[in-house]
């Protein structure tokens, strides 16, 4: 299989004591046909620092929360 990878942003969910973050417009690198996201060292990085920072986010939402079972 010969993947195809394209540049774009996407939207980065991550759960961090207990609380969700999305991180919009992201950089990424993504496989057409898979659709697996990869990030740089750096972007990486910087998305650790945005949620350490704790700064006021952007926007809130509210989101509902549903169990499998």
């Amino acid at each position: 299989m010969n993947e195809t990878m394209i540049e774009t942003e996407v939207t980065y969910t991550i759960e961090h004591e207990g609380k969700f973050f999305l991180i919009e417009h992201v950089p990424a690198r993504v496989c057409r046909e898979t659709g697996e996201q990869f990030f740089s060292p750096g972007t990486v990085q910087h998305i650790q620092n945005i949620i350490k920072a704790q700064n006021p986010p952007n926007k809130v939402i509210q989101t509902p929360v549903y169990d499998y079972v």
